[in-house]
């Protein structure tokens, strides 16, 4: 083997192993008024996936409430460094959604990972 190498190996070493990324999820319960059919509540929260589901550090999903016409449930997922820019970063896209979607939050429901 040879020195370069083992220098090399040496440094990787010291290196820190890993960073453990921090994971956040915020549940939202919707409320819909005069929804006649599930075209029209997918395309109430198309600004859903079309706005945020862009973004890099978040994923979009209907995750519950899938056949009802007076509710929706969706989630939000979003990785960041540390818990307290994870936090900020999930209050700013739940209030950029209250004021972007046409419909009243019921129930707001956050994990953090």
């Amino acid at each position: 083997m040879s020195d370069l190498f083992r220098k090399l190996l040496a440094e990787r070493a010291t290196a820190p192993a890993s960073i453990t990324p921090h994971i956040g999820v915020v549940t939202l319960q919707f409320q819909l008024y005069g929804v006649s059919d599930l075209k029209a509540k997918r395309k109430a929260f198309n600004a859903m996936r079309m706005i945020w589901g862009k973004e890099t550090d978040l994923a979009v999903a209907e995750t519950g409430d899938y056949e009802a016409l007076d509710s929706a449930t969706w989630s939000i997922v979003a990785i960041g460094g540390t818990s307290q820019q994870l936090t900020a970063r999930l209050d700013q896209v739940e209030k950029a959604i209250a004021q972007k979607i046409d419909a009243p939050i019921l129930e707001v429901h956050r994990e953090i990972l």
